[in-house]
């Protein structure tokens, strides 16, 4: 008899066939009042977003795998699903590339005012030549402070390195001595980064430690022309804290793939500011970087379905 699996987004048909092959799918939105009692049912589940917590968890007796569409995985209580001896599976490969090019396009757009000066374009207010009180900064020999060097931080350093010149700083839990060897990146505490970096980016993992990582302190020792790109999660940043920073010019500008709140609210103050740059969370969208995510994703859930260890397993314990 074929095990039982949920699929609740982020996975294309093609992929779905494929896991049909082997499985009996219940595809269905996780919004819908069914979701639960197919849940119940289900001995692996696949998508993005999904809370799998304690409390869904007690809704799932059967389950032995859950496999996440994304690289971060701050939506599976990793501690509770170990305990019940459930498999969790990530993604965390196939989007660096995608996602630092998202990242490293924000901080070149927020540098060069891009957005806003596309707007004056199109608005029809270009009769001249822009004024000096219109100018963005140069990116190139420019300091680049990375507070997070895993994967996406050292293939944003790189593009950083090798295509701008630029000079790296950055924090990290532990060293990455890759990073030193190739990039000439320097190993320094946050608060020196801080003062020191042209731009900031933040692409930290959220933890209960990590939790509101960058506010009001940690605005005031940026240099007041410096720029601030969040590419990691909302959480990280005490949001309020930001909004102060840009409105009273603690620092000079903001780039922002992700937020506390998503989507964003129709009167959030970001919204309102020149000198911050929306994007709607699109680190890895592109059509080849999901699909690819998406086949990670479904080859880590047949291969925990079928008894085996998932090529992407984050609690290796309940091995």
């Amino acid at each position: 008899m074929k095990p039982n699996v949920v699929v609740y987004n982020r996975i294309a048909e093609e992929q779905v066939k494929r896991i049909e092959e082997h499985c009996h799918v219940y595809q269905i939105s996780k919004e819908s009042k069914e979701f639960m009692n197919y849940l119940s049912k289900a001995e692996g589940i696949i998508g993005a977003g999904l809370k799998v917590d304690k409390k869904l968890l007690d809704h799932a007796p059967n389950l032995r795998i859950v496999s996440n569409v994304s690289a971060g995985y701050d939506n599976l209580d990793i501690e509770e699903l170990t305990k019940r001896r459930i498999m969790a599976a990530n993604t965390p490969d196939v989007l660096t590339e995608t996602t630092a090019d998202t990242i490293f396009g924000l901080l070149i757009a927020a540098a060069r005012r891009m957005p806003e000066l596309d707007s004056y374009v199109k608005s029809g207010k270009w009769q001249t030549k822009i004024m000096e009180d219109q100018f963005g900064v140069d990116v190139h020999h420019k300091t680049l402070g990375i507070i997070g060097m895993g994967r996406i931080g050292k293939a944003v350093a790189e593009r950083a390195h090798y295509g701008f010149k630029m000079n790296i700083l950055y924090h990290n839990r532990s060293r990455n001595e890759a990073a030193e060897k190739e990039l000439h990146a320097r190993y320094t505490d946050e608060d020196e980064l801080l003062k020191h970096s042209d731009f900031v980016c933040l692409l930290a993992p959220l933890t209960p430690e990590t939790v509101g990582l960058i506010g009001k302190r940690e605005f005031h020792l940026m240099k007041k022309e410096s720029i601030f790109i969040n590419g990691g999660r909302g959480d990280l940043v005490i949001e309020e804290d930001l909004v102060q920073a840009l409105k009273e010019k603690q620092i000079r500008a903001a780039g922002l793939d992700v937020y506390k709140q998503e989507p964003l609210g129709d009167n959030h103050p970001l919204l309102h500011m020149k000198n911050v740059v929306t994007l709607p969370h699109i680190g890895s969208a592109t059509k080849e970087t999901r699909e690819k995510m998406a086949e990670a994703a479904v080859e880590n859930l047949l291969q925990g379905i079928g008894g085996k260890v998932p090529p992407c397993l984050i609690n290796r314990e309940v091995l």
